[in-house]
């Protein structure tokens, strides 16, 4: 048995709470931002604001106190959006032990220093076993029991063999993998490519445009993860390519449905204003993207175009023209 805290209870933290109680034998805390959001889960037995239409079960402890959450716990889970992390990790740093294994689950990049998520608990938690969760993962479906693969990276062979152990599942297959880099990479970028992929269709530009952009994606990822120490082969595998194409094709993708509405004409500030609290992470990790692009100097023209339309309000379409207008190269 293992005491686990979940640190987010929006969908994707709650999900994977439902996840682990499903699959028996553990302690369980979920952690909600709110107390009022914290006692309505507690009431409900639904994440109605997040996750509607599935039970968060009764041996759930829910409570919106950080140090009540992690007490006691030997697996700590970080699901709260990227740009939270930090402050999150401020506020449980006094009260952590060393024995005690941190993972991330989100997946994004830290808007103004380009740190990954391990990057920051590492800053606060020089002396832990810090890993990170990646791979094709829809909330929805995971708190439905659909089969699931993902993969948990950590460069410590025994903590992450026991992760890899708690977290399977009849429903959730669990792969495992030391490269922390590609993984955490792997899936903050995709989110750029699918905001780039849901704007294809947004304007209506066909299924050749949809795999072209989304091939080339993969290469952007690649390039610039391999640039700062991932290895390719992972992002071949489900927290690459995989959760590159469930993004960028998924009808429950949050980046895509941005993308799309940014195709068909509508402004950013509206679009995020009718996610009613959901993050599109792609919005921000796009400029941290380049960032770190720039900081290696790898060249990532599909996420430049997506940051001239996200931030200085670039028309889609002729974004789409200047990429198609770019010189001839080798494949």
């Amino acid at each position: 048995m293992s005491r686990i805290a979940v640190i987010g209870a929006g969908a994707w933290g709650t999900a994977l709470a439902i996840s682990l109680a499903r699959r028996g034998g553990h302690e369980i805390n979920l952690w909600a931002h709110s107390p009022a959001h914290a006692e309505e889960l507690s009431d409900t037995g639904e994440n109605l604001r997040y996750l509607p239409g599935y039970i968060v079960p009764a041996d759930i402890r829910i409570t919106s106190r950080l140090e009540e959450a992690i007490s006691g716990a030997g697996i700590i889970l970080t699901v709260t959006p990227s740009q939270a992390l930090r402050s999150i990790m401020e506020q449980i740093a006094p009260s952590l032990r060393t024995e005690q294994v941190l993972l991330s689950a989100s997946k994004g990049i830290e808007e103004k220093t380009f740190l990954r998520m391990s990057q920051i608990m590492r800053e606060y938690a020089p002396n832990n076993p810090i890993g990170t969760l990646g791979g094709p993962s829809f909330a929805q479906e995971v708190a439905a029991g659909m089969p699931t693969a993902i993969t948990i990276a950590l460069d410590e062979a025994a903590a992450v063999k026991r992760l890899q152990d708690d977290f399977t599942s009849s429903s959730l297959r669990v792969y495992r993998n030391e490269d922390v880099i590609g993984t955490e990479l792997g899936g903050a970028l995709k989110n750029v490519i699918a905001l780039a992929a849901g704007i294809v269709v947004g304007l209506e530009l066909g299924n050749n445009a949809a795999a072209a952009l989304i091939t080339r994606g993969m290469v952007e990822l690649t390039r610039l993860a391999m640039a700062c120490g991932g290895r390719r082969e992972t992002l071949s595998g489900l927290s690459g390519v995989g959760d590159l194409v469930l993004t960028c094709t998924g009808g429950l993708s949050r980046n895509r449905t941005v993308g799309i509405e940014l195709g068909r004409g509508r402004k950013l500030p509206e679009i995020l204003e009718s996610l009613n609290g959901k993050v599109a992470e792609g919005v921000r990790s796009t400029t941290a993207a380049l960032g770190l692009a720039a900081r290696y100097g790898v060249e990532m023209p599909i996420t430049e175009q997506m940051a001239l339309i996200l931030h200085q309000d670039k028309a889609p379409r002729d974004a789409i023209r200047e990429l198609m207008s770019r010189p001839g190269r080798t494949e």
